[in-house]
């Protein structure tokens, strides 16, 4: 089933000094990495309740045939544009606009944030991977921001919490005090439990994908290069197959049917 692409967006809160263009039907900031941090700082400081979605080609994809993951990505606080080709795709879509040239990748989110947030002692949990990840996470951390707040570290288990489980976790994140959650746990996963996990309790949640393995050291990166020309899919393909070959035989072109057949409309200025 197709998700429906109706209706204009909600508008982003005064703490995100940007305007959004649609893609595949869903509103994606016009904001280059260094705004992206400096929002994602200000919300989390003023205590705000949000979801942020790290988007690119297979989200959009994923929420082009998933009604629910389009809906709640049409209501999110914030979809950055984590994709090369959902850049590429908003600069070619709305040539009258001047768009960033630059993704705002979740990695580099990471870092800039835990980074820049230090000025104002921010509080981060970290949610999602193994423990071994995040034992190392943490401690790659550490070293790279010295003065960053680390409130807690959680690494659930692989498939669904019940009810008391995610209970027990909200209430966890409320104790620590945590002004911003990192979620890795997958797409759509991280997603949803963004959403969910905003609505239950005043924090920023990010949905941050491949980030805590990439900057944990656990999983190599593509070189800078094929970043930049948008080939990171390749490298990722070729280290992961067997995980990654939907994400990209299917995401990929689906991701193209649904941005080029959605009608450019709905922009938020």
């Amino acid at each position: 089933m197709t998700a429906l692409h109706t209706g204009p967006p909600p508008a982003l809160p005064p703490a995100v000094a940007a305007a959004t263009v649609p893609c595949a039907g869903v509103p994606i900031a016009a904001i280059t990495p260094a705004e992206g941090a400096a929002a994602v700082v200000r919300l989390a400081a003023q205590g705000a309740a949000a979801d942020v979605h790290l988007c690119n080609a297979y989200t959009l994809a994923l929420a082009d045939t998933d009604p629910d993951l389009h809906r709640l990505l049409r209501a999110a606080t914030l979809n950055l544009p984590d994709g090369q080709g959902v850049v590429w795709a908003n600069r070619l879509l709305h040539r009258d606009r001047t768009l960033p040239r630059a993704r705002v990748y979740g990695p580099d989110l990471f870092l800039d944030v835990f980074a820049t947030g230090q000025a104002v002692g921010l509080r981060h949990y970290l949610l999602g991977s193994t423990r071994e990840v995040l034992d190392a996470l943490t401690a790659e951390l550490k070293a790279r921001c010295p003065r960053a707040r680390i409130v807690g570290t959680e690494a659930p288990p692989y498939r669904d919490l019940t009810g008391e489980e995610r209970a027990a976790q909200s209430a966890r994140i409320a104790a620590s005090g945590a002004q911003i959650v990192w979620l890795g746990l997958g797409t759509p996963k991280q997603d949803h439990e963004a959403a969910r996990l905003a609505a239950l309790h005043p924090a920023v949640y990010v949905a941050v994908g491949a980030a805590f393995d990439f900057v944990s050291g656990n999983k190599p990166q593509a070189p800078g290069w094929m970043q930049r020309t948008g080939l990171e899919w390749l490298f990722r393909l070729c280290s992961e197959p067997r995980r990654l070959w939907r994400r990209v035989l299917w995401g990929h072109p689906r991701f193209l049917l649904a941005t080029f057949r959605t009608p450019r409309k709905g922009h938020r200025p």
